[in-house]
């Protein structure tokens, strides 16, 4: 059987839009459906990647939980949004990894180390193992640094997304390439597979 390519894409920032939340002060993933916002553009470029024949996966830190600030049932409820949209617009992902832990939280059986939170490649190296992907052949978009370490970590090439709210000077990022968003990460994908052509 031969091999798959695949786009790993994390979530806030790429997908959606971040929140701006008073109460914790900072920007951050949605932690109920009715705050989600997906970001411009972003499910025509889902549209794109499945018809250039990537499989698409989401891979997301999700900690709010664990850190106290909302309940599982409203992240699960985010995410579920997000894929029903996707399904909706015509886009198929194949599958989604979801991590609610977080090494500082406060919520027992969430809290501490983990396998699955980014920047640990264990979400992309299990889906290359599940659904043969060839990780050579594979991108990892996101907006932080960690998605590009995880995304080096698991051997594929890295874009990394321009912040979508205010965020201190992080330096020189180590992605492969760097977009204003998904729909550009999009045509790096195009032009860079046209050149290993």
């Amino acid at each position: 059987m031969s091999s798959s390519r695949a786009v790993f894409l994390d979530r806030d920032g790429v997908i959606n839009r971040n929140v701006y939340y008073a109460s914790s002060g900072e920007w951050e993933a949605p932690r109920h459906p009715d705050d989600l916002a997906i970001a411009a553009g972003a499910m025509t470029s889902i549209r794109q990647l499945n018809a250039l024949g990537f499989r698409l996966f989401i891979v997301t830190n999700q900690p709010s939980f664990a850190k106290g600030k909302c309940s599982l049932d409203d992240l699960k409820a985010v995410q579920a949004r997000v894929e029903a949209l996707i399904a909706e617009s015509g886009g198929v992902l194949t599958e989604s990894f979801v991590c609610f832990h977080h090494p500082d939280g406060v919520e027992p059986g969430y809290s501490g180390p983990c396998e699955c939170r980014k920047p640990s490649p264990a979400s992309l190296l299990e889906a290359a193992r599940r659904f043969n992907i060839d990780l050579g052949r594979s991108w990892m978009v996101g907006d932080r640094e960690t998605d590009v370490a995880c995304g080096h970590a698991a051997g594929v090439r890295t874009i990394r997304i321009a912040p979508d709210h205010p965020v201190a000077a992080t330096g020189i990022s180590t992605a492969d390439y760097q977009a204003a968003d998904l729909a550009a990460a999009v045509a790096d994908i195009i032009v860079a597979n046209a050149d290993r052509k």
